[in-house]
């Protein structure tokens, strides 16, 4: 029988059409599909490669997949977000596996993945800011984050107060009955101040008595996963929000954000209003993550250990006067760190003696013609990374508030996978003939080197 036996409104054979019946086209579609399905275990509906929703086969997997996910949000453990990939928006089998992973690295009962760090961390304001809500925040916090909290505490009537990093007296004052959560980080960017957990243990026990339901949110993008001696959500931390493009990624190549807690409430709740908006990981970055992710605290190790030599090595500097890294037994929060801390991270930042703001900046672009240094804006990547923090963060922030927050004449350096020798090189030449070289000069060279690279 052809086709068009089946074609005819007025009536039809008992039959199903055969597949065989029909166009190549058709034919060759399905025919590969399922080839793919079987080689794989999946119902994919493509070829080649994992797709957004699955071949269900019908409506039952679907309310199985629905009944899951009313388990979860009456369960006291877990979240939605592990469930079977049904559509992408919801998850993949990729951030399934990526979940378990992170489950288990941080010591949580429910995680969820997102598009990027500042996603995790507006997804957690969005569920516990409501309308008349409060809120309190470190004041060294990521400038996109107090920005984004202020901005919906605006919208929705609500407050924030900041106060300073390390002020516990500070931050017991600041809670008030209307508040919902502290917000804090560790390390900090660019000062890399590290959070006193038995400081805050102290400060917010207290206060839970007097606020139910108050939490504790931790952005511990900069110290990663591996930098505790007891992880965070034992330690008195509710939430812990994080970009995984950073540490958990370690090659500048897939953006991503999570957020884990053994609060299950709160992270179905997540997971519903990531259902409305969207956000998800989608598969392609998660199976790339899943790829590298057992070596990455192995990199993060190692990016950590050269971080250490070259701070120490800006430390006896001559030429500078100022650094900030965890490793450095100067640091304001070095008591807190030895207690509490096991990685101080490949993050530091510094001053040289004498130097404005220009001056500092002129020689963070000289720095960079090493080659070796390159000049970008994020960390915990392939290469080191250097940049004059007031242009890249705080370019529209007053001097006033530069320095109130101790921001001002900040190189910040971002120490890759190089042997560090070859680091503590270019920035020794550059400390030693940094001024040297003239503007037109550095203006000359990125010419240049733009043109050897075909830029």
């Amino acid at each position: 029988m052809a086709i068009a036996d089946w074609l005819n409104p007025e009536g039809c054979p008992p039959d199903r059409p055969p597949l065989e019946a029909m166009s190549e086209t058709t034919r060759s579609i399905h025919r590969t599909i399922d080839e793919h399905t079987r080689r794989t275990g999946v119902p994919y509906l493509h070829p080649d490669e994992p797709t957004v929703q699955l071949d269900l086969l019908g409506s039952a997997q679907v309310m199985a997949w629905q009944e899951g996910k009313a388990a979860f949000l009456f369960a006291s453990e877990g979240c939605w977000s592990e469930l079977p990939h049904l559509y992408a928006r919801y998850g993949t089998t990729a951030t399934t596996t990526l979940i378990g992973k992170l489950k288990s690295l941080e010591h949580a009962t429910s995680a969820v993945v997102c598009d990027s760090g500042m996603q995790a961390t507006a997804l957690a304001f969005d569920v516990l800011m409501e309308p008349g809500a409060h809120a309190v925040l470190m004041r060294q916090v990521y400038n996109k984050t107090r920005s984004y909290l202020e901005w919906l505490a605006a919208r929705i009537g609500g407050s924030v107060t900041v106060v300073d990093d390390g002020d516990a007296a500070a931050l017991a004052a600041a809670i008030t009955p209307q508040t919902r959560f502290v917000f804090a980080e560790t390390f900090t960017n660019p000062l890399v101040r590290a959070q006193d957990f038995d400081q805050l243990r102290a400060v917010m026990a207290p206060a839970r008595t007097r606020v139910p339901g108050l939490r504790l949110v931790l952005d511990t993008t900069i110290a990663s996963p591996w930098a505790f001696a007891v992880p965070p959500l034992q330690n008195g931390v509710d939430i812990v929000v994080a970009s995984g493009t950073k540490s958990l990624g370690g090659n500048d190549r897939d953006m991503w954000g999570y957020l884990v807690t053994n609060d299950s409430p709160f992270a179905n709740a997540v997971m519903d209003l990531v259902a409305m908006r969207g956000g998800i990981l989608d598969w392609r970055r998660a199976a790339a993550i899943v790829e590298s992710f057992d070596a990455a605290g192995e990199t993060h190790a190692r990016r950590s250990s050269s971080a250490t030599k070259v701070a120490a090595f800006l430390a006896s500097h001559p030429k500078v006067s100022d650094v900030f890294h965890p490793s450095l037994p100067t640091h304001v929060d070095a008591a807190a760190i030895a207690r509490q801390y096991l990685r101080p991270g490949s993050l530091l930042s510094f001053r040289v003696k004498d130097a404005d703001e220009a001056r500092t900046r002129h020689l963070a672009d000289v720095l960079a013609t090493c080659i070796i240094v390159r000049y970008a804006l994020s960390f915990d990547g392939l290469t080191t990374k250097v940049n004059h923090h007031r242009t890249v963060s705080e370019y529209f922030a007053s001097l006033e508030q530069l320095k109130r927050n101790g921001f001002d004449r900040l190189i910040r350096l971002a120490v890759g996978m190089e042997d560090p020798d070859d680091v503590i090189a270019a920035l020794n030449w550059t400390l030693h003939h940094g001024d040297g070289v003239s503007d037109a000069g550095v203006t000359v060279w990125q010419q240049q080197r733009a043109t050897t690279l075909g830029l």
